[in-house]
């Protein structure tokens, strides 16, 4: 059996086909330049009233007042009674010569605990770079609980050449996670980083000083829309 002849109006010549490849190649290399600024105005613009994130009328912080002057029991019991191991992972980006990974494989923890977990990174090279990082939580379901009190992302961080660094992150799970029914079957949360190079006209100068991990405190924007809405209790459903 033939194939059907191709009409000429639908014939791509190769002059055509080689600049819509081209074209696709210099949007892709837009794009991954373009992540990180994008990002930051995402950052800039997703808190507000002094940097704190809101969930709906809420922040973290008014949240947090008020599990301690107001607790749910029934949640906190629900929260003592559940642990979740949290997992994470470091990558680079494929311009950044840098060396960045977890100094812990997981974490088993309780949601409501605040949790202290480090990750490394040693600048390869022999200059100083500049580096930005983004992260993600996985699942989708569980990344809207997922609560970072203080964290190296949304801070410019810079290395000296050979130099390694320790960076901290401190978070929390929502107990709220416990008591949500579309996260009962979620025992393991991950938590991933991916460092960018920080492009730049001028090559970085070494000052000869020890580098510092600059933390960002307070309210982080949730890299994931509220889960759709469920029962308040963990029981079963009606059938």
């Amino acid at each position: 059996m033939s194939s059907r002849p191709v009409p000429p109006a639908e014939r791509w010549t190769m002059t055509e086909l080689g600049l819509y490849l081209s074209a696709a190649a210099v949007i892709m290399v837009a794009g991954s330049y373009a992540s990180v600024p994008i990002y930051k105005l995402f950052c800039a613009t997703a808190s507000n009233y002094g940097g704190l994130v809101r969930f709906g009328s809420e922040s973290i912080e008014d949240k947090l007042r008020k599990r301690r002057t107001n607790p749910d029991e029934k949640m906190e019991a629900a929260a003592a009674s559940r642990e979740v191991r949290v997992w994470f992972n470091a990558d680079v980006a494929e311009s950044m010569p840098w060396e960045f990974k977890p100094t812990q494989e997981f974490v088993r923890v309780r949601p409501g605990q605040s949790t202290l977990v480090f990750f490394t990174a040693k600048n390869k090279s022999d200059k100083p770079v500049t580096g930005y990082s983004l992260y993600n939580v996985t699942p989708d379901k569980a990344a809207y609980y997922f609560n970072k009190i203080q964290c190296f992302c949304f801070e410019e961080q810079r290395l000296r050449g050979g130099e390694t660094l320790d960076m901290p992150v401190f978070f929390y799970i929502d107990p709220e996670f416990a008591t949500d029914w579309n996260c009962r079957n979620v025992n393991d949360i991950t938590l991933s980083y991916v460092f960018h190079k920080v492009e730049s006209d001028e090559e970085e100068v070494d000052d000869g000083l020890p580098s510092q991990v600059k933390i960002h405190t307070g309210g982080h924007p949730p890299n994931r829309l509220p889960p759709a809405a469920a029962p308040a209790a963990m029981a079963a459903p009606a059938s």
